[in-house]
């Protein structure tokens, strides 16, 4: 465990700060902006989690936000394969098994669905898009630092923002209000809508 007896340092005041391996970068470097968005979207679903959600939802949302302090963790160090604290293929398994039993029962979908519906499936839609912007974010270190990046953080966040799709979708099934879906063209001009 981390013990933190005072929040604030003064170490970064001057636009700098410090990675896992003590090297110091800008605040601006692309790999500080990598795991901000890690935990931007921690806290997105931390918020998620304060809606109704099923005990199913609550439990995998609980073990995945201490799961992203290890991608955050991972992302702070460059390199891989070493004996730092690495994402692993089983986590992302693990984020496979839940998508597969939580799509499992729901509808086929029948068209693109809208980031609506309740406040829990709201919510975990915005967990999802933010999700996909630390991926972007991730993947734009990879190409930017080829080899020190661990490439299993990008399949972690790839899941990560599936599940929270389906989970979104699940939220709006079990609260009897089912997908708000995509009508293309609908408030066109000459639409059924006027």
């Amino acid at each position: 465990m981390v013990r933190i007896t005072r929040v604030y340092t003064r170490a970064g005041d001057a636009g700098t700060t410090r990675l896992g391996d003590m090297s110091e970068v800008a605040k601006t470097d692309l790999r500080i902006a990598a795991y901000g968005d890690v935990d931007e979207l921690n806290s997105v679903i931390g918020v998620a989690r304060a809606t109704k959600l099923s005990s199913e939802a609550e439990g995998a949302l609980s073990r995945i936000q201490n799961e992203l302090f290890d991608v955050g963790a991972d992302l702070a160090v460059p390199g891989v394969g070493d004996d730092r604290l690495r994402v692993t293929d089983a986590q992302v398994e693990a984020l496979e098994r839940h998508c597969d039993a939580l799509n499992e029962p729901l509808p086929a979908l029948e068209s693109f669905v809208l980031p609506a519906g309740g406040a829990a499936a709201s919510a975990l839609h915005h967990a999802r898009t933010v999700c996909r912007r630390a991926e972007r974010s991730v993947v734009a270190l990879s190409d930017a630092r080829q080899g020190e990046v661990n490439p299993v953080v990008i399949r972690y966040l790839n899941r990560l923002s599936d599940l929270l799709f389906i989970m979104a979708r699940a939220a709006n099934h079990d609260s009897g209000a089912g997908d708000v879906l995509w009508e293309p063209g609908e408030s066109r001009e000459g639409s059924q809508g006027e």
